[in-house]
């Protein structure tokens, strides 16, 4: 940019008492907490099989018909009435299984496009080209009230790369700015917290106007909570919702939420299947059995937990133990009849 470029932009930016400044237009509520408005952007984190998915369904119902579906209340203005939903994850045959979920929650035919809704399926393309798409779309659809992303991750090539997190999160700021439009995004948690992943999750915590955070309830599987875990505006109670006969969500009524009990929460027990990851797994055995190729148990125990302490795993005697079992119940370690521990390099994990 040259400097008189910049300098226009600077005399754009000052603030003025002497102006006036209209409040961004509310789109989105639950319970009467506003969680979406016209030039912000929000997003939904959840692990794996949460239903993060159906829970934005209900959103994009909610917009479509203008009205409520399970506790979401849309309110697009009539020159903000066409929703874009974008899938980077997805192959086309599954993008038209949400979008007809996606009608019947509104209430509308399954057997013809709706005007009001445009469905990106973007699975081929590279994170560069999703982005380009994206914006063309953006800027080049008329009357755009409300905006889905269905896997940000897949918009960037390192998830923990701090400059492509910085460029992607800039770009939803002016999307929403320069369209006044809201976006949506969806996000993984990670394994081990309640965190959304990468440094793009980072970025999204501190910018977005809502998270909202989808997980399973613990005593009923079948039964996803929604609650928010980042909220500008008043928080609103959680709910829950189930999936029906007919595999659309549904409220579940009179959910009461978990008490949660005084002082830190209780560590769910060390599972080494779900909190290691399989890469890891396969670099410390390596490393383990490259040094000898049998051990001993005491001498097994002692190098896994030397070498998983390398690849970023902290163990301690008890679970040293139970990684032990999991290696032999998994094959990736067997032991012969001397009581000699050997690795399976070709284990299926």
């Amino acid at each position: 940019m040259t400097k008189d470029e910049i300098i226009v932009l600077w005399q754009a930016s000052r603030l003025s008492l002497s102006k006036s400044y209209e409040k961004a237009p509310e789109i989105l509520k639950v319970q009467g907490s506003v969680i979406g408005t016209l030039g912000n952007f929000s997003a939904s984190i959840g692990k794996a099989k949460s239903k993060k998915t159906f829970n934005v369904s209900a959103i994009v119902a909610a917009a479509l018909k203008n009205g409520t579906v399970l506790q979401y209340v849309a309110m697009l203005p009539e020159d903000k009435r066409k929703i874009l939903y974008i899938d980077t994850e997805q192959s086309p045959y599954h993008c038209l299984k949400v979008m007809k979920r996606i009608l019947r929650m509104a209430g509308l035919p399954t057997d013809k496009d709706n005007e009001l809704l445009e469905f990106l399926a973007l699975r081929k393309y590279t994170p560069a080209q999703r982005i380009l798409i994206a914006e063309q779309a953006i800027y080049n659809t008329d009357n755009l009230g409300l905006v889905i992303i269905d896997g940000i991750r897949d918009m960037v090539y390192d998830i923990n790369s701090p400059s492509e997190a910085t460029n992607i999160i800039s770009k939803l700021m002016q999307w929403t700015d320069e369209r006044q439009i809201h976006i949506h995004t969806i996000l993984h948690q990670n394994k081990g917290d309640e965190n959304a992943r990468g440094h793009i999750g980072t970025e999204l915590n501190n910018k977005a106007e809502t998270v909202l955070l989808v997980e399973k309830d613990k005593s009923e599987e079948n039964i996803s909570r929604v609650e928010a875990m980042h909220i500008r505006a008043m928080d609103f109670v959680p709910f829950a919702f189930r999936i029906n006969q007919e595999a659309l969500p549904e409220l579940v009524e009179g959910y009461q939420l978990e008490k949660k009990q005084p002082g830190r929460p209780a560590k769910e027990k060390f599972d080494p299947y779900k909190d290691i990851t399989e890469q890891q797994h396969r670099i410390a055995l390596e490393a383990v059995f490259g040094l000898q190729t049998e051990y001993g148990y005491e001498d097994l125990k002692t190098s896994l937990i030397e070498n998983y302490n390398k690849v970023g795993v902290r163990l301690n005697h008890n679970k040293a133990v139970s990684l032990i079992v999991m290696l032999r119940n998994k094959r990736m370690v067997v032991q012969d009849k001397g009581k000699k521990y050997s690795f399976m390099p070709d284990f299926r994990y």
